[in-house]
């Protein structure tokens, strides 16, 4: 007998929409950017500690009940192996297009072998990470998934989608909740202790100087404060919870570098209380909105589906463009048409994915390995 198909977080889809669009905008700030302190858009990286509640929330929500009904840990990983590998495969072939485009060579001009390339591809398709200094490395800045960097949140996802099967699912309410305590006491010394060099949780992306440590931490308190949210939720009336809670995420990531290089300390506090107090927040409040229109619903609808496409093969456009900018020494002055015409087709390939490859392809494989329950 199968489980009756549980009701849609539509807000929470919109919002992830929104979220992945920002990560768009941050990139393209990157192009300009001397340093952390100068990038535009300047906490869009925080957009992934939002991804991560969020994802809590919504697994947590959709799969806690199952696990006295049979589901197994196995089951469990085949759904979301499903769910997200076939569009880890797009953004790393994508990854490769953008490679051989810019003349297979490093940042600094160094020539990489085809064998490089071909080890980082499989890595890449594996979801497991280069290491710095290695062969697949090939772009020669420390990223873990150099053919397409975004990669790396997916990584954790998987890491975090392992420990939710095997541990967390078991705690009970109150040891999860002393569990979030204490991977937010360890975020927070992270953000205010300066583990990252700039005051900031811009890590995870390379393995570098801490930086898979790091980056485990982001995951581990934002993925389990969503599972604690999922659990812990009761609904607070909120008229227009999806524009409020848009804005906020538009606001909270678009805020430049607190304190200046006089007071950085500030901007590690801000972190701090964005991923442990602000995006908990938003989650909770945009989970109790409803959409109240077919136009509303339709905007949560669409923002929602294309928002893991778009995040997942924005960044191989972002290596083009950067390589073009910077090897031309452009400013923004000469590069923004370029970059909305990036931020229009990586909308437009999404859609496009999506539809005729992402949808049709979960379908296939989970009639043929997902076991109903």
């Amino acid at each position: 007998m199968t489980d009756k198909p549980k009701a849609r977080y539509e807000l929470l889809d919109g919002l992830r929409g929104v979220a992945a669009l920002m990560v768009i905008f941050y990139h393209i700030g990157e192009c300009f950017a001397t340093s952390p302190q100068t990038q535009d858009i300047n906490h869009g990286y925080l957009a992934v500690d939002f991804f991560f509640v969020l994802s809590g929330f919504v697994i947590g929500y959709a799969y806690d009940g199952r696990w006295a009904k049979g589901m197994t840990a196995g089951g469990f990983m085949l759904r979301r192996v499903i769910r997200l590998q076939p569009m880890v495969i797009v953004g790393v072939a994508l990854g490769v297009v953008s490679f051989v485009v810019q003349g297979c060579e490093q940042w600094d001009g160094t020539a990489v072998s085809p064998l490089a390339v071909v080890a980082s591809l499989v890595l890449g398709l594996l979801m497991l990470p280069s290491l710095p200094g290695t062969l697949p490395e090939v772009r020669g800045n420390g990223e873990m998934f150099p053919l397409n960097g975004p990669s790396w949140s997916l990584f954790f996802e998987y890491i975090g989608s392992v420990f939710y099967a095997l541990l967390l699912h078991r705690l009970s309410t109150r040891m999860l909740r002393l569990f979030v305590a204490a991977s937010g006491v360890g975020l927070a010394a992270i953000a205010i202790g300066n583990g990252s060099g700039y005051y900031h949780l811009g890590v995870g992306w390379t393995a570098a100087d801490g930086g898979f440590w790091m980056g485990l931490l982001r995951m581990t308190f934002s993925f389990s404060m969503g599972l604690l949210l999922s659990r812990d939720f009761r609904p607070v009336r909120i008229k227009g919870a999806f524009w409020i809670c848009s804005a906020l995420i538009v606001a909270m990531l678009s805020v430049p570098y607190v304190g200046g290089e006089t007071m950085p300390v500030a901007n590690g506090i801000y972190d701090a209380v964005c991923t442990l107090a602000v995006f908990p927040l938003i989650v909770y409040l945009g989970a109790s909105g409803r959409t109240t229109d077919r136009h509303s619903a339709r905007t949560c609808e669409f923002l929602g589906a294309i928002s893991y496409p778009v995040y997942i093969i924005h960044y191989p456009f972002m290596y083009m463009m950067y390589a073009w900018a910077w090897k031309n020494g452009y400013g923004f002055d000469r590069v923004w048409p370029v970059a909305a015409a990036i931020v229009v087709t990586v909308v437009l390939l999404a859609w496009v994915f999506l539809k005729y490859y992402d949808e049709p392809v979960r379908r296939w494989l989970g009639k043929r390995l997902v076991k109903k329950s």
